[in-house]
Order: C-alpha cells, then structure tokens, then sequence
C-alpha cells in the first residue's frame, strides 16, 4: 500500500527536500533527488539503463519550483533546466527507504 506524504517542503538553505509520512519525516538532498531521475531523459525506457551520469549533477543544485501531479506525484523544476520526471509517492517512499 503506498502511502501519501502527509507534507513535503523544500528547505533550500539546506539543500533538502523533507518529507513526512505521519510522525516521521525524512530529509533528501536536492543532488540526491536529482540524481535518482526515472523520466525517460534520465533512464532508457527501453532497456532500464542509466543515460544520466550521477557527476553531470552540480553539487549545488536546486529546486526551484514544486507541483502536484494528480493525487500520486510531484514534478520539480531543477536549477539546471530538467523537469521531466516525476516522483510520484512510491517511489519516494523507496527512497526514503534507502537514505
């Protein structure tokens, strides 16, 4: 069952996206986020293969603007022009999960 943020907020001091899943919130940085990208940009969509190098990812990049998708995702507007993935609330409990 996949559950449904109960907030999520960019601190961009700090270069985090902090999510809340009730009582817990958990904190992922923006190069982090970034670099996890599954849109078809980032990830062949074919064959599942990586097309995004992790080190073309600037360390100091950021969110510059956050929207809703639906009932099940946000998109994010990065610093470096890419807004083509969506992360929808699976995929950030995954990884949640794994920070």
């Amino acid at each position: 069952m996949t559950l449904v943020p109960s907030d999520i907020r960019a601190i961009r001091d700090q270069g985090v996206l902090q999510i809340s899943w009730g009582a817990e919130s958990v904190d992922l940085s923006f190069v982090y986020l970034r670099r996890q990208c599954e849109c078809a940009h980032c990830v062949n969509e074919w064959t599942g293969e990586r097309i995004l190098d992790p080190a073309s990812v600037p360390g100091n990049i950021t969110l510059e603007k956050m929207e809703l998708v639906g009932n099940y995702a946000i998109r994010i507007q990065w610093s470096d022009g890419h807004n083509a993935g969506l992360y929808t609330w699976q995929r950030l409990q995954e990884l949640c999960n794994q920070s």
